[in-house]
C-alpha cells in the first residue's frame, strides 16, 4: 500500500534563482515518511514509546525537475524492502499540477534501541514488523 502526501512550497524553500533548493527535498521526504508512519497506526511517538529509534542510514535522490513557489508536490511513499532490521523506503515526488517527476528517491533505515544498539523489529516489536511487511507485499 502506498501512501500520498501533499505539500505546497514556500517562498523561504526556494534559492536565488527561485527554485526549491536541492536540500529541502530530504526535509519533504522526512515530512512525508513522519506522516506515512502516522496513517499506517505507526507513529514515530509509538516507536519511541517502545523504546525504538529509526536512524536513517542512507539517502539517494535523483532529481529530475524543479519546482518553485507555491508549487504544490505529491509525495508517493511506499515500502521498497523490508527484513525486521532493516527498511528501505522508496519515495515519488511529483509536480501536481503536471504531473511530471520532481525526484525519485529512497531512504534506507535500520531499527535500533535508544543506545542505538540494533535490533530486530520482527523480535522487539512484531505488531510493527507485520504492518511493514504487509506494507511491502501490499506496495
Amino acid at each position: 500500500m502506498s501512501f500520498i502526501y501533499e505539500r505546497t512550497i514556500n517562498y523561504y524553500e526556494t534559492d536565488k534563482m527561485g527554485v526549491v533548493h536541492h536540500s529541502n527535498y530530504i526535509r519533504f521526504l522526512e515530512e512525508a515518511r513522519c506522516a506515512w508512519l502516522k496513517a499506517t497506526g505507526m507513529p514515530f511517538e509509538k516507536f519511541e514509546e517502545k523504546g525504538i529509534t529509526i536512524p536513517v542510514l542512507e539517502v539517494k535522490c535523483k532529481y529530475k525537475q524543479h519546482v518553485t513557489f507555491a508549487d504544490t508536490i505529491s509525495i508517493k511513499v511506499y515500502v521498497k524492502e523490508f527484513n525486521g532490521v532493516r527498511l528501505t523506503v522508496g519515495y515519488e515526488v511529483k509536480d501536481k499540477k503536471t504531473g511530471n517527476d520532481v525526484i525519485i528517491a529512497e531512504t534506507k533505515h535500520c531499527f535500533t534501541d535508544i543506545s542505538l544498539k540494533p535490533l530486530n523489529l520482527k523480535k522487539h516489536c512484531p505488531e510493527f514488523s507485520d504492518k511493514f511487511s504487509a506494507l511491502k507485499e501490499n506496495g
